[in-house]
């Protein structure tokens, strides 16, 4: 079996970096990818993907990406469930990153002191890979 997504689009916001109770750094993003074809008005539709990034990965998402920037993303999806504080059950897709490209300059910023790199990739560890991969107490969301 093989499950592998790449996507091309912009941020919608800035990336949110949070650790897991076992200290593992995660960052989630959302990115807004226009489907290929055109409404009968002429308009492309998008779709707004939810982004997943663990560990080193996550730290340099949250430190050089933006909204508004291009990027590639390179990873898997994951459908994962959860329970909300009311007890009802959901479930939610994303992609869970191991690979981001930048694909425009971005706007410098007076925070940015080191030139932005021009890709990041990591591959997590098995048990810190994904929430579905480890403890459910280390469930960023």
């Amino acid at each position: 079996m093989y499950n592998r997504i790449i996507l091309i689009g912009r941020l919608t916001r800035d990336p949110e970096l949070r650790y897991v109770p076992s200290g593992a750094p995660v960052a989630s993003f959302t990115l807004a990818v226009d489907r290929p074809f055109r409404d009968q008005q002429g308009n492309r539709e998008t779709d707004f993907i939810d982004i997943v990034a663990w560990r080193k990965l996550a730290e340099q998402v949250s430190q050089y990406m933006s909204k508004g920037r291009m990027v590639a993303v390179e990873g898997r999806l994951q459908i994962r469930s959860y329970e909300t504080q009311d007890g009802q059950k959901r479930k939610v897709a994303e992609v869970v990153a191991d690979g981001v490209r930048f694909l425009d300059r971005g706007r410098p910023s007076t925070a940015e002191a080191a030139p932005a790199p021009t890709s990041a990739t990591s591959a997590p560890a098995a048990e810190d890979a994904a929430p579905g991969g480890g403890d459910e107490e280390d469930v960023p969301f």
